[in-house]
């Protein structure tokens, strides 16, 4: 391997569709043209990460921009195919910024998945799925994530509990339990395929909490003594599992964090 080598990862990382290999060249779309040439004022023969979400991670360098885009040409690989640890997070929409804060921190924090959920008092009906993967790429870019998670459509709470796999535990941010002095996790709570749970700012209603009670792999999570907002419990629930049974125990297969740097905002 030349330059750099494995682990000195570009500071500019972009995600692309196609796929990735020594030698192949890449045309950028102008999104990302004009922010790798006019933001970030990148010129030929500079060289920034590429990665797809399968094959790794590799460095490439800019060759020419042009009118149909800037035009790369991929060197070496740099960093094998990370990959999160198994756990998805649910979560009630809440208003546009904070949802997309939610989506965000949630890329940033290892999840494979996110899945907004429509509950009894979720004041969202609508979601623009296309924003939110946009928020999700941007984050893994500057993260250092080689992987996208899956943003699902907006479901029916009720429609995903009932195709609910058993062997997948549910752990629900409970703002009931804070400051009742219960552990955070309970003694049923173990490592293996897991979502975080976090409803809406109106809380669950009764029905919803009961059937979520009643459900076996439904783990009841303790936040702390105050009780979160949406958002802010999202973070603190993910953050938690990760610390408990993610990749944030030393060595692992996911992907190394980055520190950000010039990236910046788009």
């Amino acid at each position: 391997m030349n330059g750099a080598g494995r682990g000195e990862r570009e500071k500019i990382r972009l995600h692309v569709e196609g796929a990735l290999g020594a030698g192949q060249e890449v045309l950028l779309p102008r999104d990302q043209t004009h922010y790798l040439a006019h933001v970030l004022r990148r010129r030929p023969g500079s060289r920034v990460g590429l990665f797809n979400g399968r094959d790794g991670e590799w460095r490439a360098e800019m060759v020419e921009i042009g009118r149909a885009g800037a035009r790369l040409r991929i060197l070496e690989r740099i960093a094998p195919q990370g990959a999160p640890p198994d756990l998805w997070l649910l979560f009630a929409p809440v208003k546009k910024t904070r949802t997309d804060f939610i989506v965000e921190k949630a890329v940033e924090l290892g999840a494979a998945r996110v899945l907004p959920v429509r509950t009894r008092f979720t004041n969202t009906e609508r979601l623009k799925s296309e924003r939110l993967r946009a928020r999700a790429v941007e984050a893994a870019e500057q993260c250092g994530a080689s992987w996208v998670p899956e943003i699902a459509e907006l479901a029916p709470l009720g429609a995903l509990l009932a195709a609910w796999p058993a062997e997948r535990q549910i752990f629900l941010a409970d703002e009931r339990l804070a400051g009742s002095g219960a552990p955070v996790f309970p003694p049923e709570a173990t490592a293996g395929p897991a979502a975080v749970l976090v409803g809406p700012e109106g809380g669950f209603s009764d029905e919803e909490r009961a059937r979520l009670h009643a459900l076996p792999a439904v783990r009841p999570l303790n936040l702390g003594p105050r009780i979160l907002r949406a958002e802010t419990a999202a973070v603190a629930a993910l953050a938690l599992w990760q610390a408990r049974f993610g990749d944030w125990q030393g060595d692992s297969a996911g992907d190394a964090p980055s520190t950000g740097g010039e990236e910046g905002e788009r």
